[in-house]
């Protein structure tokens, strides 16, 4: 009887078994049916599941073709990629909206004068006002801005241009303001005879008015709008009431985190002040001398470095190290030194910039950026590190620390470096008529990189902009329902 309950048992475990797997294909099977009829179903709708790229910012950038297969997006993406290295490659044009500002913004300071009362503009295609020279010309950014805008409207072709004036403002990307706000520091923040306050000042208050009256200004609360403050001390009064704005800058030294930073602003090159190098047949063995500093050697804030470096390399024969200044002679001096120098130091001054750094790019001398807290133009398209040499304040202070390194950077690397020098020089270069990637169209591009940004904020600032209009309003009393309660 035993044997006979056992053989039982086992044959109803087998046929557990076999129905536990009939019903599991079952389910696999009929699940599978429900899938793809669900599937087919969402197809038949010819509803478009796919990202609406048009509410995307620059949305040109990342929209394909819905015809286009596999194949042809891997060849774009393979363009795409060998295109990095090339600035301004496949970048659609930065759309401005410039304000017609009275022309005591800008070109009056520089001594023009229009023809008519409401004259705004100079006619550039008779004649640009000069600029005044000498350092003036370091912080000249608006300047060169300002001109590559109002040449935009008649230029032939669009060939090598990042940005475009446009005439509505509905229509662009950002706002700029031509204020030279550079020039207006350094030839009228002096009281002259018979003024309370300078031209400075005033034209400042003046800006602030203007801006936050206009309907640009309040749609965006300034943060679409372009300010160029290239002076450390220019725009000092304004800055703190237009900082919403992106501020084009040469370094962030005299301005709070809050106020103006990488994310917001944009960072751009002094002009140089020595002349470019042209047709460079110089070497590692034709330039004698190993680093090279001259300039103002006793600075405040972080620039004490400098007089405590000048006591560790004064006295080596093969370093260069001594007070001087643009002045008279002073440019071509720098240039030649600059020129028979293998290494030129960019130390931190009374801001953590200086217009040195690109005076040795413009010599095609390798830099040596001794800086902690400086930042550079471009870095999130460029890699420095491929032409400059970087040291800590802390490592530059220690003695033997900065000759030996210099001093062991071989024919070969520092040849590397000065090759690649003069591959980028352009990019540093500010001219009328404005050419490919050079400095302005390089400033338009770090802009246009900033454009996403700006409206994620404006949009993210709108979030509320309906329930804030009836915020502090009282709560209409509608009817009851019946059946409430």
């Amino acid at each position: 009887m035993k044997p006979l309950i056992q053989i039982l048992g086992l044959g109803m475990s087998k046929m557990g078994f076999v129905a536990y797997k009939s019903l599991f294909c079952w389910f696999l099977l009929t699940s599978s049916l429900f899938i793809l009829s669900w599937l087919s179903v969402l197809r038949s709708t010819g509803y478009s599941h796919s990202v609406a790229f048009s509410i995307i910012p620059n949305s040109r950038l990342l929209r394909f073709s819905e015809s286009s297969n596999l194949d042809e997006t891997m060849g774009t993406r393979a363009n795409w990629d060998s295109n990095l290295g090339k600035c301004g490659a496949n970048v659609p044009m930065l759309r401005v909206f410039m304000y017609d500002l009275p022309s005591e913004f800008h070109f009056d300071l520089l001594g023009w004068k229009g023809v008519g009362e409401n004259d705004v503009w100079p006619d550039i295609r008779v004649k640009v006002p000069d600029y005044p020279g000498g350092l003036n010309l370091q912080h000249s950014i608006e300047y060169w801005l300002t001109l590559d805008l109002l040449s935009s409207e008649f230029a032939e072709n669009s060939i090598g241009r990042s940005a475009v004036r446009v005439h509505n403002s509905s229509e662009a990307d950002v706002v700029f303001v031509p204020f030279f706000s550079s020039l207006c520091y350094n030839r009228f923040s002096k009281l002259r005879p018979g003024q309370k306050r300078s031209t400075n000042v005033v034209l400042q208050e003046k800006l602030v008015k203007f801006l936050t009256a206009q309907d640009e200004w309040k749609r965006s609360g300034g943060k679409d709008h372009i300010i160029v403050a290239h002076h450390p001390n220019s725009l000092l009064d304004a800055r703190m009431k237009l900082w919403p704005a992106i501020f084009v800058l040469s370094d962030f030294g005299r301005y709070p985190p809050t106020i103006a930073n990488v994310e917001k602003d944009v960072i751009a090159p002094y002009r140089h002040v020595t002349e470019s190098y042209v047709d460079d047949s110089s070497g590692f063995d034709t330039r004698p001398t190993l680093l090279y500093f001259q300039g103002a050697i006793y600075r405040k804030d972080g620039g004490i470095i400098r007089q405590e470096l000048y006591y560790m390399l004064k006295n080596e024969s093969d370093v260069h190290f001594s007070f001087g200044t643009y002045q008279k002679d002073g440019a071509r001096q720098t240039s030649n030194g600059m020129r028979s120098s293998k290494f030129c130091l960019n130390i931190a001054g009374d801001t953590p910039s200086s217009n040195r750094l690109f005076d040795a790019i413009a010599s095609h001398c390798v830099p040596v950026i001794i800086s902690d807290e400086i930042e550079l133009p471009n870095e999130d398209v460029l890699d420095y590190s491929e032409f400059c040499v970087f040291v800590s304040t802390s490592d530059a202070l220690k003695p033997g620390f900065l000759l030996n390194l210099t001093r062991n950077i071989g024919k070969d690397e520092w040849t590397r470096m000065w090759k690649r020098l003069q591959e980028i020089e352009h990019m540093y270069e500010y001219e009328y008529p404005s050419k490919e990637n050079d400095a302005v169209q390089m400033i338009w591009q770090a802009v246009s990189r900033k454009v996403s940004g700006i409206r994620w904020r404006i949009h993210r600032n709108r979030r509320f902009s309906r329930t804030s209009a009836y915020r502090g309003r009282p709560v209409s009393s509608g009817s009851v329902p019946r059946n409430f309660g």
